[in-house]
């Protein structure tokens, strides 16, 4: 038997916890015998202590084990998993679900609803009339082995620790701390039931890491955490100083996504859909060379599989899947206003935070967990760092259900360009992998 003071004592002091300690506190955070005070003092002390590999494996294993764990046993192939750590117009797993299953890859995905600035996927789909993703396990299940793929809406039971820190963490300070936002992230994943995983670390002014160097740090984390808990991990550190795609919102996010799939969209969503779809090639043991997966990957968006599947995706779960060739389904903003340059020049940044925190309060994302959302809200940007804007020329168009609120989104986007009269630099996309065995620097 533990007491809850002397475990405090020693985390403040900045010694180790055992396995046995981190258990106890979790079962008893879960159970009720230990109240929030308490675990917000722990919480404090770790945040400014920090914990080692086996310790944060320990909390991520303890949490994991909290709730109910998925078993996707029954599902034949290796499951690979992918998980982003959030940004502003990140439509990846929109385009990666039936890319990837469209290979052969088996994608039983797990996902949640958005808050803040950062948008959440089973939102998106939710966009589409009819599309349900409040899935049971056996729906689940007998989806990804009939069509490849399916995705549904985290388990209310699913790693309940997770929630009841993270709802903690949030009012008192301790959200930043990278032992406790790996647990959190890994103990999801885990608890998911995947085979291996694929992690996009983002940093930069839309990301909640900042620097690359902190998301690094985040990402080699997580990795060594996977490898302790039995579970091939990579990593990738990528670009989030400016928007990923060109559409921030839900309904035109499945607009963006349908459009990468028919082989139209911006190249910097086409390119990392293409880099972790290949890397679960080679996870899953599809294919053993990256070119080769590269090409296969290619070759379907070419002749119209990827974009088949997403249609059999959408009827499989309930939804019109006439929408992949009549954009009209889709809910449809009463308002629009186009955003253009005063002056000839190049895009130099882009605030991405602040065009996501637009987007949100136009009603594309929460502010507070039971916010209604409105599908059909958002901003299209139609330029990034480096691109060439002429005077008069429309970079960005905002969609809007309050007329009140148009105006002053047209002036929050305005605001979040910055332009100049010298050519710049287009920003890479795709910055590290990371592995259990190397940092690889793109």
């Amino acid at each position: 038997m533990f007491f809850v003071p002397d475990i405090i004592e020693k985390k403040k002091r900045g010694l180790k916890l055992s396995k046995d300690e981190i258990q106890f506190i979790i079962d008893g955070y879960v159970g009720g015998s230990i109240p929030d005070y308490q675990i917000s003092a722990l919480l404090m002390a770790i945040y400014f202590k920090g914990m080692d590999e086996e310790e944060t494996t320990d909390l991520t294993m303890a949490m994991a084990h909290s709730g109910e764990m998925v078993d996707l046993s029954s599902i034949d192939g290796i499951k690979v998993d992918k998980h982003s750590t959030g940004g502003i117009a990140d439509t990846t797993t929109l385009v990666l679900l039936p890319l990837a299953s469209s290979v052969g890859i088996k994608v039983a995905k797990m996902s949640g609803r958005g808050l803040g600035h950062t948008g959440g996927t089973v939102d998106k789909l939710e966009s589409i009339p009819g599309f349900c993703c409040e899935l049971d396990t056996k729906t689940f299940i007998d989806s990804v082995n009939t069509i490849g793929a399916a995705i549904t809406g985290q388990s209310k039971n699913l790693v309940p620790a997770d929630k009841m820190l993270y709802a903690l963490r949030d009012v008192t300070a301790t959200v930043d701390s990278i032992p406790l936002i790996a647990s959190s992230i890994m103990s999801k994943k885990i608890a998911g039931g995947a085979d291996k995983i694929i992690l996009d670390v983002k940093f930069g002014n839309g990301a909640f890491m900042k620097t690359f160097e902190d998301a690094q740090e985040l990402g080699q984390l997580m990795v060594k955490i996977g490898e302790l808990a039995g579970r091939e991990t990579v990593a990738y550190i990528t670009d989030m100083e400016q928007p990923l795609g060109l559409a921030i919102g839900n309904a035109i996010e499945v607009v963006e996504a349908i459009e990468v799939l028919k082989g139209k969209g911006h190249e910097d969503l086409l390119e990392l859909c293409l880099e972790f779809a290949s890397e679960m090639m080679l996870l899953a043991k599809i294919e053993s060379d990256k070119t080769k997966a590269v090409q296969k990957l290619k070759d379907s968006i070419e002749t119209g599989k990827a974009l088949a599947k997403f249609k059999e995706i959408i009827g499989n779960q309930g939804g019109d899947s006439r929408v992949i060739q009549d954009y009209s389904l889709l809910p449809k903003a009463k308002y629009q206003s186009e955003v253009a340059a005063a002056e000839d020049g190049y895009v130099n940044k882009i605030d991405a935070a602040r065009l996501g925190l637009t987007a949100m309060k136009l009603g594309a994302g929460r502010q507070k967990k039971d916010d209604i959302i409105d599908p059909a809200v958002g901003i299209w940007i139609y330029k990034k760092v480096g691109d060439k804007v002429k005077k008069g020329e429309v970079f960005a168009k905002i969609l809007a259900n309050d007329e009140a609120k148009l105006s002053w989104a047209v002036d929050e986007t305005r605001k979040a360009f910055e332009f100049t009269l010298d050519s710049i630099e287009k920003r890479k996309v795709i910055w590290a992998k990371i592995t259990k065995d190397e940092v690889l620097k793109f």
